[in-house]
């Protein structure tokens, strides 16, 4: 039996301030936006690494997620608000030169670069949604 050919295309990551996620993503991290839809007053970001054009990060309304109460909609909020809903691992050659471009624009670093005792060295930071985002370096 030959192994299957399937690829990571997009992952969804919530968001509840569209102009604040959009400026994140493609103005700190330096993604560029592929799409951008808006319907019924909520927007659909696609983001993604301008070398890596077969991988996306939808950034979703997560209030538009058919099939949910106003309860869920309201732990989700919560949950987005604490940092607990959505995570995101990214990776890069260069920590701390990364760190050093993050730590100076406005985002929300929650952790210096630290080597792991799990065999990883990252730093952490929140997206504006809450969402916490992990960088990892590649070895």
């Amino acid at each position: 039996m030959t192994a299957m050919e399937i690829k990571i295309h997009s992952s969804f990551l919530p968001h509840d301030d569209p102009e604040a996620s959009l400026a994140f993503f493609r103005d700190t991290l330096g993604f560029e936006v592929r799409l951008d839809v808006g319907y019924e007053g909520m927007r659909w970001i696609t983001v993604g690494p301008p070398d890596q054009p077969d991988t996306s990060i939808v950034l979703y309304p997560p209030a538009a997620t058919p099939g949910i109460t106003d309860d869920e909609r309201r732990v989700i909020a919560e949950m987005m608000a604490k940092g607990t809903f959505a995570s995101l691992l990214l990776a890069t050659k260069d920590l701390d030169g990364t760190f050093e471009r993050l730590q100076a624009s406005d985002a929300d670093v929650i952790q210096e670069p630290t080597d792991q005792p799990y065999g990883v060295r990252d730093c952490a930071l929140r997206d504006p949604a809450g969402n916490l985002i992990r960088i990892q370096e590649l070895t």
